[in-house]
């Protein structure tokens, strides 16, 4: 059932649809909750699935001033308070997983479980050039068409949020590995074995979160959850289903 709901300036549309524990899907930049349609039926079978988007993405307008993963973590925070009415488990992708981190930090009594799908902590993190991709106007004019089907500010208005995720992508995030150690919840690092961000980065954002969980999707890009959907997900799914293994000779998590 779609919906939507006032937070703070921004008027922000999310669905909710199945029963259960609540969870929140954090969808990645440049896009909205439409790129979660493949997760959202297996997960509904177990949860209560949420989707939301995201300030000037989808079907959520803009609003005057710069977007910033803080902005867009505050939103969350006031959607799980208002709107789901307390913790759930939150799955990120991309910058979705980048808010996910940043919620977590703020407040854990929000956050159950949480998953991390391609995200980075630090904008250091980035390969270079990933995204000076966004400068070709085939990409952009892909993604503006899409925007347009169902942006209330409509297709024109693209290039002006592109702009605003683009300066922040290039300051942003700057969490520490010191501050990922105060994550709390029980948490999935996902990524794929050729993604935007280095492994070691990934590899760091894994081995920062205390007895956190680590998956590499095998080839994949970071559209990872478009090339290989039912795998992705099939993760994510065993992840929030089940609670964590004791296995016969731990090292990290001993």
């Amino acid at each position: 059932m779609a919906k939507d709901v006032q937070l703070g300036a921004v008027r922000t549309w999310y669905d909710e649809t199945g029963d259960g524990e609540p969870v929140l899907l954090l969808h990645g930049g440049f896009v909205d909750s439409r790129s979660f349609e493949p997760a959202v039926a297996g997960l509904a079978e177990h949860f209560r699935v949420y989707r939301m988007d995201r300030r000037g993405h989808g079907r959520t307008p803009d609003v005057a001033g710069p977007i910033s993963y803080d902005l867009m973590a505050q939103d969350t925070i006031a959607f799980l308070d208002t709107v789901v009415g307390g913790a759930a488990h939150l799955v990120g992708y991309s910058d979705g997983a980048v808010v996910a981190l940043l919620v977590a930090l703020r407040r854990p009594d929000l956050v159950r479980k949480l998953v991390s799908i391609s995200g980075n902590f630090h904008h250091d993190g980035l390969l270079p050039g990933v995204l000076d991709g966004f400068a070709h106007e085939e990409p952009m004019r892909r993604l503006a068409a899409r925007y347009g089907e169902v942006s209330p500010d409509g297709e024109e208005h693209f290039r002006v949020v592109a702009e605003k995720l683009l300066s922040m992508a290039r300051a942003e995030p700057t969490l520490t590995v010191e501050e990922l150690a105060g994550i709390a919840s029980r948490t999935l690092v996902i990524a794929a074995d050729d993604d935007a961000m280095s492994l070691e980065h990934t590899i760091a954002l894994y081995r920062a979160i205390p007895d956190s969980e680590l998956a590499i999707i095998p080839g994949t890009s970071h559209l990872l959850v478009v090339e290989k959907p039912a795998e992705v997900y099939r993760v994510v799914g065993s992840f929030l289903t089940t609670d964590a293994a004791r296995t016969w000779q731990p090292i990290r998590r001993a």
